[in-house]
């Protein structure tokens, strides 16, 4: 392989590492918010496999499309709902520059488009599962804020459009976060006593 086209592979591999750097925005309005854009797609990706084995669609493809779905805002930065009132960014220009002369970078291209057309079962169920990593932080963030919970979940609740996405939510709602820790120790949860 020559020397350039390892050089572009192993700058791709560095900006992709900056997504461990950047804050996703929600931090603006959620001060305790912490996650980073990397931790936020391993999440989705994770969440989109599983939506997929539920949904009975390819988990390979939706599991691919909520990692990178994100990718682009490593060049871009990650606006948040009230940031898109006012800047327009070229999410597409920005992955497509991205991924030019990486390899398998024309598929993830073509995954991304696919995402963001958002047509297809798998992008629907990747769509989905980047919401519910958006619900399942609002549940971990403010879980002490009943009211301020119910209204972020009901916005983004709103627009799931698989079943078992909101039937997913439904459960988030009313789990405990800790509920998995719990489990450890035998204390039941509230929701199913």
């Amino acid at each position: 392989m020559d020397k350039k086209k390892l050089g572009k592979i192993v700058d791709f591999f560095f900006e992709v590492g900056t997504l461990q750097n950047m804050r996703r925005m929600h931090s603006q309005v959620l001060r305790l918010a912490e996650e980073t854009i990397a931790e936020h797609s391993f999440r989705t990706a994770i969440i989109a496999m599983v939506l997929a084995e539920l949904e009975g669609v390819d988990k390979d493809k939706a599991m691919k499309m909520g990692l990178f779905h994100d990718l682009a805002e490593a060049r871009m930065g990650d606006a948040n709902f009230v940031h898109k009132l006012y800047v327009k960014q070229d999410e597409k220009r920005a992955y497509t520059e991205q991924l030019e002369n990486v390899p398998g970078g024309s598929e993830i291209t073509t995954l991304l488009d696919e995402f963001n057309e958002c047509k297809t079962k798998e992008a629907i169920v990747a769509k989905d599962a980047d919401r519910i990593d958006q619900i399942l932080l609002q549940r971990e963030y403010l879980q002490n804020k009943p009211g301020d919970f119910k209204l972020w979940h009901e916005n983004i609740a709103k627009d799931l459009q698989t079943e078992s996405a909101k039937e997913l939510v439904e459960k988030i709602k009313e789990r405990n976060p800790l509920q998995w820790v719990y489990n450890f120790a035998k204390i039941p949860p509230e929701d199913e006593k």
